[in-house]
C-alpha cells in the first residue's frame, strides 16, 4: 500500500492554508514507515495554528473483507462493515435544525466531523482499525491520541484509505509527532495482544465486578429506602455478586456532588458504611465536570465554566435540562475536584467510582491543545485524584482511557423497550441511541478489549417482569451477550422480588465467563452469529439482533 500525498490546514495569524507538499515556506513532515510502523513529525518553520492533518493511502479493496469502525466514544456505535452496507450514521435533518444538531453534536464526533455522509462503502474508526479477511487481520492503531483523535477512513468505492488527525487547536513552533501508528497482521486475537504490548499497557487491576446498580429500574427516583430495599435483596445472590452501586440521583443537584437531596437523610457516607456491612464493594456515580444552573457550584463558581470562543458558556450534556462543564485547566475547579474525591473516596470510603458524561470536557479545543490532549489530561487528572480507587469509566473516547481505568462501558444505554425509545428511533438523530439491541452490538465487536486494557462494562442486564419491554428470549440474550463480552455485569432489579428461578438465573449471569470467542460477524444484515469454546466444549450463539430472536444457541453440531 503507497502513499498517495498527504494534506496540512493550518492557519498562520488569520490566515487560513491549505497544502498538499511535504515542505513549504511554513513547515516540513517527515515520514518514517515501515512495515509495522508509521512515524510522521511536522516541524514548524513559524508558529503555527493546526486544524487538520491527513494521509492518503491507495489501498485495493477486497469485496471479502471487513472493516472495522470504532465509534468516536463509548456509545458510539461500533461493529464490522462489508464494501455493501451502509454506516449508521445521523440523519441529514440534523445538519439543517439547530436544536437537532446541538444534540448530535454534544456528545458526538459531529464537532470533528460535521455533515453527515449516508454512503454504501464509506466508513470510518477512532484511534484503531482492522480489517479482516476471514480468519486474516490487518491492523492500524494509534499508540497516543494525546497529539490529537486518529481517525481512520475508507472509502470502498475509490479504493482509498487515509489515516487523518484531528489535530485542530494545537499550536506548534517546534517539532510536533503528529502520528505514531503500529501496523499488525495475524489472527484477531494476536493484532490485539500485540497493540495493547507496544502501547506499554497493563493489565488491568480487577478481572470482574458483578452485582447491582440503582439507574434502570428508578433513574433519578432513588431514595434512602429503595436502596437499603435493594441491598437486602441482593443477598439472595450473594454467592455470585461482590458490588452494589448508587447511580445519579441521590445528589442535590448534578455538579453539588457532596450535598444529597431530601430523599436521602443521611450523607453518602452512611449508605457506604451499610452496604460494607453486608460485604459488597460499595459504588458511587458522578458526572465529575458537569453542573446544571440550578447546582449551587455553578451558581457560585460560573468563572469555571467552559466557555466558547465567544465566551459563551457551553453545554456539555443534555441530561437533566442541561448541563455545563467545568474547565479542567480552572486551577480553582482541579482544587475542587480534587476534594470532592477526597470526600467521595476517603471519607465517605467509595471503593468504586463510576465517572460519566466524560466526553464533555474535550468538546473544544483550547489553551493550545487539541481535543486528543485534552482528553487525556482529563483522564489523568481523575486518575490523580480518585488514586486507588476503582475507576469506571463512561460517556468518554476509549484511547485516552487505555492504562487509566479499571472498567469502562463500552456500549451505549441500555433502555427498558430492547428495540429503544420509538421517538429515537423514528429520528435516529445521532449514534448512541439508547436500546439493548445497540449495546448487544457494541458489546460484541469490542470484546477485545476486556482484560486487555480494561473489563468491559456492557450495561446491565434485566429478569425483572415491570417496567420493561422484553420477551424471556430477549432478556436472555442480553444477559448471555453480556456475559460472554464483559466482566461488570450488572442488574438493576430488586432481586428480593425475584422468583426462585430468576435467583437461580441471575446467579448464573455474574459468574465470570470461562468462554472463549472464536469468531463474531453479521452473517445476514439482521443476523449475528458467535462461535467460542466454554468448558472445553464448542458451542454457537445465532440470533436475529434486530428482533433479539434467537436462532441457535448450544453445541456446535458435527459435521457429517
Amino acid at each position: 500500500m503507497n502513499i498517495n500525498g498527504i494534506y496540512v490546514i493550518y492557519r498562520i495569524g488569520k490566515e487560513r492554508f491549505y497544502s498538499t507538499e511535504k515542505e513549504t515556506p511554513h513547515y516540513r513532515v517527515e515520514i518514517e514507515e515501515s512495515d509495522n510502523r508509521l512515524n510522521v513529525v511536522l516541524i514548524p518553520k513559524q508558529e503555527m495554528y493546526m486544524l487538520n492533518f491527513g494521509i492518503h493511502y491507495a489501498r485495493k479493496m477486497d469485496s471479502a473483507e471487513k472493516f472495522f469502525a470504532n465509534g468516536y466514544q463509548a456509545w458510539t456505535t461500533t461493529r464490522e462493515y462489508g464494501k455493501n452496507d451502509t454506516a449508521l450514521t445521523y440523519l441529514p435533518l440534523a445538519d439543517h435544525w439547530k436544536f437537532a444538531r446541538d444534540y448530535v453534536w454534544m456528545c458526538t464526533d459531529g464537532r470533528i466531523r460535521p455533515g453527515s455522509k449516508r454512503e454504501k462503502g464509506v466508513f470510518h474508526s477512532f484511534t484503531y482499525t482492522y480489517f479482516r479477511n476471514n480468519d486474516v487481520v490487518e491492523f492500524w492503531g494509534s499508540l497516543t491520541e494525546r497529539q490529537g483523535f486518529t481517525i481512520f477512513d475508507v472509502d470502498y468505492n475509490t479504493d482509498t484509505f487515509i489515516v487523518d488527525k484531528d489535530i485542530e487547536g494545537a499550536i506548534i513552533s517546534k517539532p510536533y509527532t503528529v502520528f505514531d501508528i503500529v501496523k499488525f497482521y495475524g489472527d484477531y486475537d494476536t493484532v490485539f495482544d500485540k497493540y495493547f504490548q507496544a502501547m506499554g499497557v497493563k493489565k488491568p487491576r480487577i478481572d470482574h465486578m458483578a452485582g447491582y446498580t440503582s439507574w434502570y429500574n428508578y433513574y433519578t427516583k432513588i431514595s434512602h429506602e429503595i436502596i437499603l430495599r435493594d441491598l437486602d435483596g441482593l443477598d439472595r445472590a450473594k454467592e455470585t455478586a461482590d458490588i452494589f452501586q448508587i447511580d445519579d440521583g441521590y445528589e442535590r443537584c448534578v455538579g453539588d456532588w457532596l450535598e444529597t437531596n431530601n430523599r436521602f437523610p443521611e450523607d453518602m457516607g452512611f449508605y457506604a458504611k451499610k452496604i460494607h456491612e453486608k460485604g459488597y464493594k460499595a459504588g458511587l456515580w458522578l458526572a465529575p465536570f458537569n453542573a446544571t444552573k440550578k447546582s449551587k457550584t455553578y451558581k457560585e463558581h460560573r468563572d469555571w465554566v467552559l466557555k466558547d470562543e465567544k465566551g459563551k458558556e457551553y453545554l456539555g450534556c443534555m441530561g437533566w435540562g442541561g448541563a455545563y462543564t467545568f474547565d479542567i485547566y480552572n486551577q480553582e475547579f482541579r482544587a475542587h475536584l480534587k476534594h470532592v474525591f477526597d470526600v467521595v473516596c476517603n471519607k465517605w470510603g467509595y471503593d468504586m467510582v463510576k465517572l460519566d458524561f466524560l466526553y464533555s470536557q474535550c468538546m473544544i479545543p483550547r489553551a493550545g491543545k487539541t481535543r486528543g490532549e485534552i482528553m487525556c489530561d482529563a483522564m489523568d487528572l481523575l486518575k490523580e485524584c480518585v488514586g486507588d480507587t476503582l475507576f469506571l469509566g463512561c460517556g468518554v473516547p476509549l484511547g485516552p482511557c487505555f492504562g487509566i481505568v479499571d472498567a469502562c462501558r463500552i456500549s451505549c444505554d441500555v433502555s427498558s423497550n430492547y428495540q429503544g425509545d420509538f421517538y429515537l428511533r423514528m429520528f435516529h438523530l445521532n449514534n448512541e441511541v439508547p436500546s439493548a439491541k445497540n449495546a448487544i452490538n457494541n458489546s460484541i465487536f469490542r470484546r477485545h478489549l476486556n482484560g486487555r486494557v480494561f473489563v468491559n462494562d456492557p450495561d446491565v442486564f434485566f429478569l425483572r417482569d415491570f417496567n420493561i419491554k422484553f420477551t424471556d428470549e430477549q432478556k436472555h440474550l442480553l444477559a448471555k451477550v453480556n456475559n460472554l463480552c464483559g466482566d461488570v455485569l450488572f442488574v438493576s432489579d430488586d432481586i428480593g422480588k425475584y422468583g426462585d428461578e430468576e435467583v437461580e438465573a441471575v446467579k448464573g449471569y455474574f459468574k465470570k465467563s470461562n468462554a472463549h470467542i472464536i469468531s463474531a460477524e453479521y452473517v445476514t444484515d439482521s443476523e449475528i452469529k458467535i462461535l467460542y469454546t466454554e468448558d472445553e466444549t464448542k458451542k454457537v450463539l445465532h440470533f436475529d439482533i434486530q428482533k433479539g430472536k434467537i436462532i441457535e444457541d448450544g453445541i456446535v453440531p458435527i459435521e457429517k
